[in-house]
C-alpha cells in the first residue's frame, strides 16, 4: 500500500483514473488531477506547502517533489512527465513539459510550455525557462528551441505511454 498520510490535518487528494505504487509516498496537501501516476519509490511532500499536479502528470521512479516552507508551492501543469530521480522543488512548471532523468529543477524556477529539461540538469533558482525551449547542462542554459516534432515525438507520446504504463498495474 502507498504511504497517504495527511499532515496538520491536510489529506492528499487523487483525481480520477491516477494510479500510486505501493512504496510511493504522498503526505501533506498535495491534488492530484486525472489520469496521474506516482511510480515506484516516488516521494511527494505536501508537508510544509502544497504540491499541485494537473491532469496526466506522470511522476517517475525515484523522484523527489517538495516545496519550500511559507515560500514557494510547487505546481505542474497537465501533460507533464517528471523523469527518474528527477527532484522537482518549490517551482512552477507548465503544460507539455518534460523534466528529464535526474534533472534538479529548484526554487521560484518556471519552466514554460511545451519545453525539455534535459537529463541531469540543475536548473538553479529564479530561472525563467521561456515556452518551446530545450534546457541542458550544469548550470542549465538553453540549448536550442524545441521543435513540433520533439513535443509530439517526446512529450506528449511519453505523457500518453505513461497512462497507459499505468493501466498495467491498476489490479495492485
Amino acid at each position: 500500500m502507498p504511504i497517504l498520510y495527511p499532515v496538520n490535518g491536510i489529506a492528499p487528494q487523487l483525481g480520477e483514473n491516477c494510479f500510486v505504487a505501493p512504496n510511493a509516498t504522498i503526505v501533506g496537501d498535495v491534488k492530484m488531477g486525472n489520469d496521474c501516476s506516482i511510480w515506484f519509490n516516488t516521494v511527494l511532500r505536501g508537508d510544509v506547502n502544497s504540491i499541485i499536479l494537473g491532469n496526466k502528470v506522470n511522476v517517475q521512479d525515484g523522484a523527489i517533489i517538495h516545496c519550500t516552507y511559507q515560500k514557494t508551492k510547487t505546481l505542474v501543469g497537465n501533460n507533464v512527465s517528471i523523469g527518474h530521480n528527477a527532484i522537482v522543488h518549490g517551482c512552477k512548471i507548465d503544460d507539455n513539459v518534460l523534466i528529464g532523468m535526474g534533472a534538479i529543477v529548484m526554487d521560484n524556477v518556471h519552466v514554460g510550455c511545451n519545453s525539455i529539461v534535459a537529463a541531469g540538469a540543475v536548473v538553479l533558482e529564479n530561472t525563467i525557462i521561456e515556452p518551446g525551449s530545450i534546457y541542458a547542462g550544469v548550470p542549465a542554459k538553453k540549448v536550442k528551441d524545441i521543435s513540433q516534432e520533439l513535443i509530439n515525438g517526446e512529450i506528449n507520446r511519453i505523457a500518453n505511454n505513461y497512462v497507459k504504463y499505468s493501466e498495467w498495474f491498476k489490479d495492485l
